[in-house]
């Protein structure tokens, strides 16, 4: 019975002690130094006797970053990417609601970290990695932790303009790689070139697959997706033979025509997730690299990956493709507008729902969120029973493959990150230009609209106001100046009719 994910680790430190397990372009980690670093971050981190609670890591993503994540479950806690380039305000946000038993940085962040206010102690990786190691304590911590302990928390964009923190169990991972185990061939000889964030459930796969099945993760410098020749001699230099990447990523090299000059050598295995793939960019890659398995994954980070589909025919450019079946361990339904289950063969839309082992254990300090979207299974009345609701549009093919039609809030995805637009809203409505605000999503060109009425502003003005309160990621690519806003009959700012008049 494994409970955590560091029974991983420690299976691969005894098996590939000497082999790499993660790199970047500074330094690189054995599994034996991977092990002896992350149980001294540990020790210290067990000392502070703040089981379960989470540990905020603050530092450049790298190789270092990761193994300061092991450290803190060592500990016994939980860790939390922070993204660096996010504005000091919104850190705080996150950490008002975090409120961190410790924040794990290095001097680059040291300014930052102490900015913030956290009110726990700021630990360097470095000092951390060169202290002692206190194997009874972490014995002690280990057997307390089962595998519905929390093993990290994601930060995601919030409609009200708090992020929420969703909780990811051991448990999830765990299950997740053992169903990896049991779908696809991976092993040591396997390298997985990262892309991702590592504050982005996407990256789980780079971070946890050389756990289990002893492989290395390269972390791809993010200035070669700019330049593909660079981005693909970098793969075929490393032998990367996995890539688990957003569709953003991938449609970059196709659009810029990045393997005419050189494809990848070594590719198994592509993966995307984050949202919808476009078909045409797809066909690109399927064209010049085709042996390798072709696999679309669908999860909110409330539920990680929970759906997925191999690519095992051909599509032309104006299709889209299925999500497919669940996963190992997971059962999904597709719920109508009175809960009633639509099943394959009908032609219905309906909102996923998603239960089982996958699921996160809710919104961290965040009960009413928490009980928003887990909820009991309205098709079990006889024991409680929680199950996800994803607020994705959803309906079968006649294959019987899930296809994604739409959300059924104003939740969008976009370059690979989940945003809620009501928290640029939220953060726009501070500015004292703005009266009224509304943003509306312009799926085919991919571009936030940024309404507004009050005073007429430069939009450079706005752009640069709200860059220093959402990431960049989440600004608009258009702002139009209105003289009033539409509004139903209720009332409220008519957004049905703000994309008739301008997407």
């Amino acid at each position: 019975m494994i409970r955590s994910v560091l029974e991983f680790l420690e299976a691969s430190e005894g098996r590939f002690r000497d082999h790499c397990a993660y790199e970047d372009v500074k330094q690189s980690y054995t599994f034996a130094q991977t092990g002896e670093a992350a149980r001294a971050i540990g020790s210290r981190i067990a000392a502070l006797d703040a089981f379960q609670r989470p540990v905020a890591v603050l530092m450049e993503k790298s190789a270092s970053m990761i193994v300061a994540f092991l450290g803190a479950v060592y500990g016994g806690c939980c860790y939390c990417p922070i993204d660096v380039t996010m504005p000091a305000d919104r850190i705080r946000t996150i950490f008002s609601v975090l409120k961190p038993a410790a924040v794990i940085t290095e001097p680059a962040q040291m300014t930052l970290a102490e900015s913030l206010d956290a009110g726990c102690p700021l630990l360097l990786f470095d000092d951390l990695v060169r202290g002692p190691t206190d194997t009874e304590l972490l014995h002690a911590v280990r057997r307390r932790q089962v595998d519905s302990d929390p093993l990290y928390i994601l930060f995601t964009s919030g409609s009200t303009g708090v992020p929420k923190g969703v909780v990811v169990s051991h448990r999830v991972v765990i299950n997740n790689m053992q169903w990896l185990e049991k779908e696809y061939d991976f092993g040591p000889s396997d390298v997985l070139g990262n892309q991702v964030p590592l504050y982005f459930d996407v990256s789980d796969h780079d971070v946890y697959c050389p756990l289990k099945f002893g492989c290395r993760t390269v972390i791809i410098p993010q200035e070669n997706f700019t330049f593909p020749a660079n981005l693909i001699a970098f793969l075929n230099g490393h032998h990367v033979t996995a890539v688990f990447w957003v569709p953003f990523a991938l449609s970059v090299v196709a659009n810029l025509h990045g393997f005419e000059a050189e494809v990848p050598k070594y590719l198994r295995y592509v993966f995307f997730a984050g949202e919808v793939m476009p078909m045409k960019q797809l066909n690109y890659w399927r064209k010049y690299v085709p042996d390798a398995l072709y696999c679309n994954m669908y999860g909110p980070t409330e539920t990680y990956v929970c759906t997925y589909y191999n690519l095992d025919r051909e599509f032309a450019d104006d299709e889209s493709l299925p999500i497919g079946w669940p996963c190992g361990n997971i059962d999904i339904m597709v719920l109508d507008e009175q809960n009633q289950l639509v099943l394959p063969g009908s032609e219905k839309e309906g909102e996923l729902c998603v239960r089982g082992c996958t699921l996160a254990s809710g919104y961290y300090n965040n009960p009413e969120r928490t009980a928003e979207r887990f909820v009991q299974n309205p098709l079990n009345s006889a024991y409680p029973e929680i199950i996800y609701r994803t607020g994705d549009l959803v309906s079968y093919n006649d294959r019987g493959e899930l296809l994604y039609h739409d959300r059924l809030d104003y939740q969008i995805k976009r370059l690979g990150y989940r945003i809620e637009l009501g928290e640029i809203e939220a953060a726009a409505g501070l500015m004292p230009e703005i009266e009224e605000c509304a943003c509306i999503y312009d799926r085919g060109r991919q571009m936030i609209l940024f309404l507004y009425t009050g005073t007429q502003t430069d939009k450079k003005i706005l752009s640069k106001t709200l860059a220093g309160r959402v990431p960049r990621y989440m600004l608009p690519n258009k702002y139009i100046y209105l003289d009033e806003m539409p509004r139903n009959a209720n009332g409220k700012i008519d957004r049905k009719r703000l994309k008739e008049l301008y997407v």
